[in-house]
Protein backbone atom coordinates (compact mmCIF):
# COMPACT_ATOMS: atom_id res chain seq x y z
CA UNK A 1 0.00 0.00 0.00
CA UNK A 2 1.41 3.45 -0.81
CA UNK A 3 -0.02 6.12 1.22
CA UNK A 4 0.65 9.85 0.67
CA UNK A 5 0.20 12.81 3.40
CA UNK A 6 -0.55 16.62 2.58
CA UNK A 7 -1.44 17.75 5.88
CA UNK A 8 -1.76 21.48 6.34
CA UNK A 9 -1.24 22.78 9.98
CA UNK A 10 -3.28 23.18 13.27
CA UNK A 11 -3.16 26.60 14.08
CA UNK A 12 -1.62 27.27 17.30
CA UNK A 13 -1.50 23.50 17.77
CA UNK A 14 1.02 21.52 15.45
CA UNK A 15 2.96 22.25 12.47
CA UNK A 16 1.86 20.69 9.38
CA UNK A 17 5.26 18.45 9.37
CA UNK A 18 3.64 17.27 13.41
CA UNK A 19 0.96 16.45 11.95
CA UNK A 20 1.73 14.19 9.20
CA UNK A 21 3.95 12.79 11.76
CA UNK A 22 1.37 12.04 13.88
CA UNK A 23 -0.96 10.50 10.58
CA UNK A 24 2.12 8.16 9.79
CA UNK A 25 1.87 6.97 13.39
CA UNK A 26 -1.21 6.27 13.05
CA UNK A 27 -0.96 4.33 10.10
CA UNK A 28 1.68 1.83 11.03
CA UNK A 29 0.27 0.66 13.82
CA UNK A 30 -2.45 -0.78 11.31
CA UNK A 31 0.28 -0.97 8.20
CA UNK A 32 3.73 -1.20 9.51
CA UNK A 33 4.81 -2.53 6.07
CA UNK A 34 3.13 0.57 4.04
CA UNK A 35 5.34 2.94 2.23
CA UNK A 36 4.77 6.18 3.58
CA UNK A 37 5.57 9.50 2.06
CA UNK A 38 4.51 12.68 3.90
CA UNK A 39 5.19 16.09 2.10
CA UNK A 40 3.44 18.69 4.57
CA UNK A 41 2.06 22.04 3.02
CA UNK A 42 2.19 25.18 4.12
CA UNK A 43 0.52 28.41 3.38
CA UNK A 44 3.59 30.76 3.11
CA UNK A 45 3.10 31.30 7.14
CA UNK A 46 5.68 30.18 9.70
CA UNK A 47 6.51 26.54 8.84
CA UNK A 48 6.80 27.05 5.46
CA UNK A 49 10.60 27.13 5.49
CA UNK A 50 10.54 23.85 7.53
CA UNK A 51 7.62 21.82 5.52
CA UNK A 52 9.93 22.35 2.25
CA UNK A 53 13.53 21.44 3.56
CA UNK A 54 11.91 18.33 4.99
CA UNK A 55 10.36 17.86 1.43
CA UNK A 56 13.14 18.05 -0.38
CA UNK A 57 16.42 16.86 1.88
CA UNK A 58 17.37 20.66 2.00
CA UNK A 59 18.94 22.51 5.13
CA UNK A 60 18.18 25.45 6.95
CA UNK A 61 21.11 28.48 6.89
CA UNK A 62 21.05 30.92 9.73
CA UNK A 63 21.68 34.22 9.34
CA UNK A 64 21.64 37.64 11.09
CA UNK A 65 18.91 39.88 10.67
CA UNK A 66 16.00 42.29 12.48
CA UNK A 67 12.78 41.75 13.57
CA UNK A 68 10.02 44.34 12.53
CA UNK A 69 10.85 46.87 15.62
CA UNK A 70 14.60 47.00 14.71
CA UNK A 71 15.63 44.18 16.92
CA UNK A 72 18.96 42.20 16.00
CA UNK A 73 17.52 38.64 16.09
CA UNK A 74 18.57 35.15 14.26
CA UNK A 75 16.53 34.69 10.98
CA UNK A 76 16.78 31.70 8.54
CA UNK A 77 16.22 30.44 5.62
CA UNK A 78 15.86 26.82 3.93
CA UNK A 79 18.18 26.04 0.91
CA UNK A 80 16.72 23.28 -1.12
CA UNK A 81 18.83 20.69 -3.52
CA UNK A 82 18.67 22.98 -6.83
CA UNK A 83 19.92 26.04 -4.74
CA UNK A 84 15.93 27.54 -4.72
CA UNK A 85 15.60 29.42 -1.08
CA UNK A 86 13.08 29.75 0.72
CA UNK A 87 11.85 32.66 2.72
CA UNK A 88 8.75 33.04 5.12
CA UNK A 89 7.85 36.83 6.43
CA UNK A 90 7.29 35.24 9.79
CA UNK A 91 11.40 34.21 10.26
CA UNK A 92 12.09 38.25 10.47
CA UNK A 93 8.29 40.32 10.34
CA UNK A 94 6.55 38.08 12.24
CA UNK A 95 3.65 38.71 14.52
CA UNK A 96 5.06 36.02 17.04
CA UNK A 97 8.08 38.06 17.53
CA UNK A 98 6.13 40.90 19.21
CA UNK A 99 4.40 41.21 22.63
CA UNK A 100 1.18 42.00 21.78
CA UNK A 101 1.51 45.55 23.37
CA UNK A 102 4.43 45.91 20.75
CA UNK A 103 2.68 45.84 17.57
CA UNK A 104 2.09 48.69 15.65
CA UNK A 105 1.83 48.50 11.86
CA UNK A 106 2.73 52.49 11.74
CA UNK A 107 6.25 51.71 12.47
CA UNK A 108 6.79 48.20 12.05
CA UNK A 109 8.89 46.93 9.15
CA UNK A 110 9.45 44.50 6.78
CA UNK A 111 13.64 45.04 6.56
CA UNK A 112 14.47 42.02 8.26
CA UNK A 113 12.60 40.11 5.58
CA UNK A 114 14.71 42.09 2.70
CA UNK A 115 17.41 41.20 4.60
CA UNK A 116 17.77 37.33 4.50
CA UNK A 117 16.69 37.64 0.74
CA UNK A 118 19.84 39.46 0.25
CA UNK A 119 21.72 36.99 2.48
CA UNK A 120 20.04 34.22 0.17
CA UNK A 121 21.02 35.97 -3.35
CA UNK A 122 24.37 36.33 -1.67
CA UNK A 123 25.14 32.89 -0.98
CA UNK A 124 24.10 32.16 -4.97
CA UNK A 125 20.29 31.47 -4.69
CA UNK A 126 18.96 32.68 -7.94
CA UNK A 127 15.12 31.60 -7.61
CA UNK A 128 13.85 32.56 -4.35
CA UNK A 129 10.06 31.42 -2.94
CA UNK A 130 8.94 34.08 -0.60
CA UNK A 131 5.94 32.96 1.74
CA UNK A 132 3.26 35.41 2.74
CA UNK A 133 2.13 35.06 6.07
CA UNK A 134 1.88 35.96 9.42
CA UNK A 135 3.47 39.21 9.46
CA UNK A 136 2.71 42.23 11.87
CA UNK A 137 4.00 44.79 9.01
CA UNK A 138 1.83 47.18 6.74
CA UNK A 139 4.41 49.14 4.91
CA UNK A 140 3.61 47.58 1.66
CA UNK A 141 7.19 46.04 1.52
CA UNK A 142 8.96 48.52 1.44
CA UNK A 143 10.91 47.77 4.56
CA UNK A 144 12.55 44.87 2.36
CA UNK A 145 12.58 47.00 -0.35
CA UNK A 146 15.00 49.31 1.43
CA UNK A 147 17.39 46.66 2.70
CA UNK A 148 17.70 45.34 -1.09
CA UNK A 149 18.91 49.03 -2.08
CA UNK A 150 15.65 51.04 -2.94
CA UNK A 151 15.26 54.15 -1.56
CA UNK A 152 12.60 55.89 -0.07
CA UNK A 153 12.72 59.66 -0.48
CA UNK A 154 10.57 62.50 1.00
CA UNK A 155 10.43 65.76 -0.55
CA UNK A 156 13.73 66.89 0.74
CA UNK A 157 15.39 63.85 -0.98
CA UNK A 158 16.03 62.46 2.59
CA UNK A 159 14.92 58.59 3.14
CA UNK A 160 11.92 58.21 4.81
CA UNK A 161 11.16 56.54 8.67
CA UNK A 162 10.40 52.76 8.64
CA UNK A 163 6.82 51.36 8.63
CA UNK A 164 3.58 52.21 7.33
CA UNK A 165 3.22 55.86 9.14
CA UNK A 166 5.70 57.31 7.05
CA UNK A 167 4.93 56.64 3.85
CA UNK A 168 2.78 59.38 3.96
CA UNK A 169 5.97 61.50 3.59
CA UNK A 170 7.17 59.48 0.62
CA UNK A 171 7.61 61.46 -2.78
CA UNK A 172 9.91 59.09 -4.61
CA UNK A 173 11.43 55.80 -5.51
CA UNK A 174 15.18 55.49 -5.81
CA UNK A 175 16.38 52.26 -7.86
CA UNK A 176 19.79 53.35 -8.80
CA UNK A 177 21.69 51.21 -6.06
CA UNK A 178 19.78 48.23 -6.43
CA UNK A 179 22.14 45.16 -6.88
CA UNK A 180 22.20 42.96 -10.45
CA UNK A 181 21.44 39.86 -8.28
CA UNK A 182 18.07 41.19 -7.17
CA UNK A 183 17.23 42.19 -10.78
CA UNK A 184 17.95 38.92 -12.53
CA UNK A 185 16.94 36.97 -9.78
CA UNK A 186 13.55 35.06 -10.24
CA UNK A 187 10.74 34.87 -7.23
CA UNK A 188 7.77 33.17 -6.63
CA UNK A 189 5.42 34.31 -3.54
CA UNK A 190 3.43 32.09 -2.13
CA UNK A 191 0.05 33.97 -1.24
CA UNK A 192 -3.33 32.73 -0.35
CA UNK A 193 -5.94 35.72 0.03
CA UNK A 194 -6.98 37.57 -3.10
CA UNK A 195 -7.33 41.31 -1.25
CA UNK A 196 -6.40 44.59 -3.16
CA UNK A 197 -3.88 46.49 -1.55
CA UNK A 198 -6.23 49.38 -0.67
CA UNK A 199 -9.95 49.94 0.53
CA UNK A 200 -12.59 47.98 2.34
CA UNK A 201 -10.93 44.42 1.32
CA UNK A 202 -7.58 45.67 1.17
CA UNK A 203 -4.13 45.29 3.60
CA UNK A 204 -5.12 47.56 5.94
CA UNK A 205 -8.90 47.48 6.22
CA UNK A 206 -8.93 43.40 6.83
CA UNK A 207 -5.66 42.48 8.15
CA UNK A 208 -4.68 45.59 9.73
CA UNK A 209 -6.50 45.42 13.29
CA UNK A 210 -4.59 42.05 13.98
CA UNK A 211 -1.32 43.39 13.39
CA UNK A 212 -2.56 46.40 15.88
CA UNK A 213 -4.31 48.81 13.78
CA UNK A 214 -6.72 51.17 15.50
CA UNK A 215 -9.68 52.47 13.11
CA UNK A 216 -7.96 55.97 13.08
CA UNK A 217 -5.03 54.12 12.07
CA UNK A 218 -6.55 51.73 9.36
CA UNK A 219 -7.56 54.89 7.20
CA UNK A 220 -4.02 56.59 7.75
CA UNK A 221 -2.51 53.44 6.59
CA UNK A 222 -4.67 52.59 3.92
CA UNK A 223 -4.64 56.00 2.50
CA UNK A 224 -0.38 55.54 2.35
CA UNK A 225 -0.90 52.41 0.70
CA UNK A 226 -2.73 54.15 -1.64
CA UNK A 227 0.01 56.98 -1.69
CA UNK A 228 2.68 54.23 -1.86
CA UNK A 229 0.75 53.26 -5.00
CA UNK A 230 0.55 55.79 -7.02
CA UNK A 231 4.28 56.80 -5.97
CA UNK A 232 5.11 53.18 -7.66
CA UNK A 233 3.01 53.99 -10.55
CA UNK A 234 5.29 56.92 -11.26
CA UNK A 235 8.46 56.26 -10.64
CA UNK A 236 8.70 52.43 -11.28
CA UNK A 237 5.96 52.19 -14.14
CA UNK A 238 4.11 49.89 -12.08
CA UNK A 239 0.53 49.16 -11.49
CA UNK A 240 -0.37 47.47 -8.46
CA UNK A 241 -3.03 48.42 -6.35
CA UNK A 242 -5.94 46.53 -7.32
CA UNK A 243 -3.69 43.61 -8.57
CA UNK A 244 -5.47 40.58 -6.22
CA UNK A 245 -2.91 39.05 -4.16
CA UNK A 246 -1.53 43.05 -3.32
CA UNK A 247 -2.86 42.89 -0.03
CA UNK A 248 -1.27 40.17 1.45
CA UNK A 249 0.75 40.46 4.53
CA UNK A 250 0.57 43.98 5.10
CA UNK A 251 0.84 45.11 1.25
CA UNK A 252 3.73 42.99 0.88
CA UNK A 253 2.21 41.04 -2.14
CA UNK A 254 2.41 45.03 -3.79
CA UNK A 255 6.11 45.46 -2.94
CA UNK A 256 6.72 41.87 -4.13
CA UNK A 257 5.21 42.86 -7.68
CA UNK A 258 6.57 46.38 -7.83
CA UNK A 259 10.15 45.55 -5.89
CA UNK A 260 11.49 42.15 -6.68
CA UNK A 261 9.40 41.51 -10.00
CA UNK A 262 7.53 38.72 -8.35
CA UNK A 263 5.00 36.09 -9.24
CA UNK A 264 2.13 36.17 -6.94
CA UNK A 265 0.93 32.80 -6.70
CA UNK A 266 -0.99 30.36 -4.45
CA UNK A 267 1.15 28.52 -2.03
CA UNK A 268 -0.39 25.01 -2.68
CA UNK A 269 0.27 25.85 -6.21
CA UNK A 270 4.16 26.38 -5.96
CA UNK A 271 4.44 22.98 -3.39
CA UNK A 272 2.77 21.18 -6.23
CA UNK A 273 5.58 22.40 -8.80
CA UNK A 274 8.54 21.93 -6.67
CA UNK A 275 7.84 19.19 -5.16
CA UNK A 276 6.33 17.47 -8.34
CA UNK A 277 3.31 16.54 -6.60
CA UNK A 278 1.11 15.14 -9.45
CA UNK A 279 4.06 12.71 -10.22
CA UNK A 280 3.29 11.39 -6.35
CA UNK A 281 -0.23 11.50 -6.28
CA UNK A 282 -0.26 9.45 -8.86
CA UNK A 283 1.52 6.51 -7.85
CA UNK A 284 0.12 6.48 -4.48
CA UNK A 285 -3.13 4.74 -3.55
CA UNK A 286 -4.64 6.75 -0.96
CA UNK A 287 -3.95 10.54 -0.43
CA UNK A 288 -4.27 11.98 3.59
CA UNK A 289 -4.39 15.37 4.42
CA UNK A 290 -6.25 17.55 7.05
CA UNK A 291 -6.41 20.57 8.82
CA UNK A 292 -7.54 22.11 12.00
CA UNK A 293 -10.67 23.59 10.97
CA UNK A 294 -12.90 21.51 8.11
CA UNK A 295 -15.79 23.04 7.29
CA UNK A 296 -17.50 24.28 3.67
CA UNK A 297 -15.39 27.44 3.71
CA UNK A 298 -12.44 24.41 3.15
CA UNK A 299 -13.88 24.53 -0.89
CA UNK A 300 -12.75 28.68 -0.95
CA UNK A 301 -9.49 27.24 -1.89
CA UNK A 302 -7.49 25.89 1.57
CA UNK A 303 -5.21 23.25 1.56
CA UNK A 304 -7.34 19.72 2.18
CA UNK A 305 -9.75 20.96 -0.42
CA UNK A 306 -6.39 21.43 -3.17
CA UNK A 307 -5.08 18.37 -1.95
CA UNK A 308 -8.85 16.73 -2.64
CA UNK A 309 -8.91 18.41 -6.29
CA UNK A 310 -5.49 17.43 -7.34
CA UNK A 311 -6.35 13.65 -5.92
CA UNK A 312 -9.50 13.31 -7.47
CA UNK A 313 -8.34 14.15 -11.41
CA UNK A 314 -6.05 11.18 -10.94
CA UNK A 315 -8.99 9.39 -9.41
CA UNK A 316 -7.56 8.13 -5.91
CA UNK A 317 -9.50 8.28 -2.52
CA UNK A 318 -8.83 11.18 -0.21
CA UNK A 319 -9.09 11.01 3.33
CA UNK A 320 -8.98 14.19 5.98
CA UNK A 321 -8.69 14.57 9.61
CA UNK A 322 -9.62 17.85 11.57
CA UNK A 323 -9.53 18.83 14.85
CA UNK A 324 -12.97 20.33 14.59
CA UNK A 325 -15.39 19.83 12.05
CA UNK A 326 -18.23 22.63 10.83
CA UNK A 327 -21.92 20.82 11.26
CA UNK A 328 -21.59 21.66 7.12
CA UNK A 329 -18.79 19.90 6.32
CA UNK A 330 -20.88 17.17 4.72
CA UNK A 331 -20.93 19.53 1.38
CA UNK A 332 -17.10 18.73 0.98
CA UNK A 333 -18.24 14.85 0.02
CA UNK A 334 -19.52 16.70 -3.07
CA UNK A 335 -15.74 18.12 -3.95
CA UNK A 336 -13.29 15.03 -4.28
CA UNK A 337 -13.33 13.92 -0.46
CA UNK A 338 -13.78 10.47 0.46
CA UNK A 339 -13.84 10.90 4.24
CA UNK A 340 -13.61 13.06 6.69
CA UNK A 341 -13.11 12.48 10.50
CA UNK A 342 -12.59 14.55 13.49
CA UNK A 343 -9.85 13.46 16.10
CA UNK A 344 -11.98 14.14 19.12
CA UNK A 345 -12.13 11.09 21.38
CA UNK A 346 -14.90 12.15 23.93
CA UNK A 347 -16.04 15.33 24.78
CA UNK A 348 -13.13 17.96 25.75
CA UNK A 349 -12.26 21.57 26.19
CA UNK A 350 -10.14 22.74 23.47
CA UNK A 351 -7.13 23.24 25.70
CA UNK A 352 -7.10 19.30 26.11
CA UNK A 353 -7.55 18.60 22.47
CA UNK A 354 -4.36 21.59 21.65
CA UNK A 355 -2.48 19.84 24.21
CA UNK A 356 -2.89 16.24 23.10
CA UNK A 357 -3.22 16.43 19.21
CA UNK A 358 -0.50 14.26 18.63
CA UNK A 359 -1.85 11.62 20.04
CA UNK A 360 -5.66 11.83 19.27
CA UNK A 361 -4.81 12.15 15.62
CA UNK A 362 -2.63 9.27 15.45
CA UNK A 363 -5.29 7.35 17.16
CA UNK A 364 -7.72 8.60 14.54
CA UNK A 365 -5.54 7.64 11.56
CA UNK A 366 -5.24 3.87 13.11
CA UNK A 367 -8.97 3.52 13.47
CA UNK A 368 -9.59 4.92 9.81
CA UNK A 369 -7.11 2.77 8.77
CA UNK A 370 -8.53 -0.71 10.87
CA UNK A 371 -11.05 -0.27 8.56
CA UNK A 372 -9.21 -0.96 5.19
Amino acid sequence: MNILILPDSFKNCLSSTGVANALTEGIRRVFPEAKIEQYPVADGGEGTVKAFVNATGGKIIKCPAHDALGREIEGFYGLLPDDTAVIEMAAASGIELLKPEEKNPLITSTYGTGEIIKEALENGAQKIILGLGGSVTNDGGTGMAKALGYRFLDINDKEIAEGGGALSDLAKIDNSAVADNVKKATFLIACDVQNPLTGESGASAVYGPQKGATPTMVKQLDANLHHLAETIKQDLGTDVENTPGAGAAGGMGAGSLAFLGGTLQAGFDIVTQTLSLKEKVAQADIIITGEGKIDAQTKQGKTPYAVAQLAKAADKKVLAFAGYLGADHRELYDHGFDAIFPIAQKPMTLDESLNTAPTLLANAAERAFRML
